[in-house]
């Protein structure tokens, strides 16, 4: 492409807009190589947005999560199914059975990617050169291929060989130094995180990073490689405790609950359970004070400012707690909320969905597939987009479900 054809839009065969009905990434064709969680949430973002996409799994066995369980689905015939884990990332994708490492396999990959804009792979680094199917090899034969390579540890570097899962990455990248229990306390222990974010995270950055090269390709003809580390992603993760270590010279710790640059920002207790009440300015916490019926709190000089409040923190959190332990939740949520003060309940998994909030919004999805006894439920995207709405229009695949429709189509070609 020319200089001066960059950006003309009609060389792209492809509609510059939309019907409403379509979701923004109609038309985008992803083949996803990936599997477990951070590749997987990465193309169930895109699915979610409208693209097709068309998920290679091995033969009999299929992705790993498929297997990770207990609790598992259960079939139409009684037998077990997949794995819940599975239904988490995989919404919206057509299941095709291939064993790349077969000549024939890698052969009709290769035949896929002249039709697909997006390929997504988490193998080790340089893993799927062996079979004629990394960036250099495909990108020769569809210049405009946007390759996002997911691992561990990045594509060079002394530790680029190395695998990476999520639990390992939180801790080697920092994040179980800042959670848990401060020592000394009961249970004090660096913790990971209850879901798996580091891989989360990765999906996430890695569909952001690939909405950001298809637009470079629309405009230039160019497809690129992206290379997304688990380690680079968990580091940027750390967000102000990082940039707290880079200002003092000095690490952070674990703090349990507690908030390193905020507080009153924490859990606090009441005859039923316990309310985060999260206090982010002066006048938030005046209006707490007088909320629990303890307007000198308010105004007492060690806690006037959130700098003085952090010094005080271990005082004031028994002044709080002692002051909320007599109200029931529902009740001092309504006072606070009243107040202004931003505050939550401590939820259970199961009570998320009964909140009426979610309810209204629509935070469980379920479809059917005709191979199990029961729909399946997933958690709605989160993206709401007033034009071209998110559409669930495919439940996670059965293993190989979509395997005669997509190869059809390329021995016909």
């Amino acid at each position: 492409m020319t200089p001066t054809d960059e950006g003309d839009s009609s060389l792209d065969p492809r509609p510059s807009t939309l019907a409403p009905s379509q979701g923004p990434l109609s038309g985008v064709r992803v083949l996803d190589l990936s599997r477990v969680l951070a590749g997987p949430w990465a193309t169930q973002t895109l699915a979610d947005l409208g693209a097709e996409v068309i998920k290679i799994e091995r033969p009999g066995a299929g992705d790993d999560t498929r297997h990770c369980g207990p609790p598992f689905t259960t079939r139409a015939d009684g037998t077990r199914g997949d794995a819940a884990y599975f239904l988490c990332a995989n919404r919206g994708k057509k299941s095709v059975e291939l064993d790349l490492a077969t000549p024939e396999g890698a052969e009709i990959v290769r035949d896929l990617t002249k039709t697909c804009d997006v390929v997504v792979e988490n193998f080790k680094t340089g893993g799927l050169k062996k079979y004629g199917l990394d960036f250099a090899t495909l990108s020769a034969v569809n210049p405009k291929l946007v390759y996002c390579s997911i691992t561990g540890f990045g594509q060079d570097g002394p530790d680029a060989h190395r695998a990476g899962y999520d639990y390992m990455i939180q801790a080697m990248g920092g994040l179980m130094s800042v959670t848990g229990q401060p020592d000394g306390a009961p249970g004090a222990e660096p913790m990971k995180v209850g879901v798996a974010v580091a891989d989360l995270f990765t999906g996430l950055y890695a569909s952001n990073a690939i909405l950001a090269a298809l637009l470079h390709a629309r405009a230039t003809g160019q497809g690129q490689h992206i290379d997304i580390a688990l380690f680079d992603v968990q580091a940027a993760m750390l967000a102000n405790q990082a940039t707290n270590f880079f200002v003092s010279g000095k690490a952070p710790t674990r703090m349990g609950n507690a908030h390193p640059n905020l507080a009153p920002y924490q859990p606090f207790p009441c005859t039923d359970g316990m309310v985060v009440i999260a206090v982010g300015n002066d006048g938030q916490f005046r209006a707490l004070a007088a909320a629990l019926g303890a307007p000198g709190l308010g105004g007492d000089p060690r806690f006037a400012t959130n700098a003085l409040r952090i010094e005080h923190r271990a005082v004031l959190t028994a002044e709080l707690s002692a002051l909320t332990a007599g109200h029931d939740m529902a009740g001092l949520m309504a006072a606070l909320e009243a107040a202004g003060v931003p505050c939550g309940p401590v939820n259970t998994i199961d009570q998320v969905f009964d909140e009426p909030q979610a309810r209204h919004r629509g935070l469980e999805v379920t479809q059917a597939r005709a191979d199990l006894s029961a729909p399946v439920r997933t958690v709605a995207s989160p993206i709401r987009l007033s034009a071209t709405p998110v559409a669930y229009d495919r439940p996670p695949p059965a293993l190989g479900e979509h395997t005669d429709e997509v190869l059809g189509s390329v021995r016909t070609r």
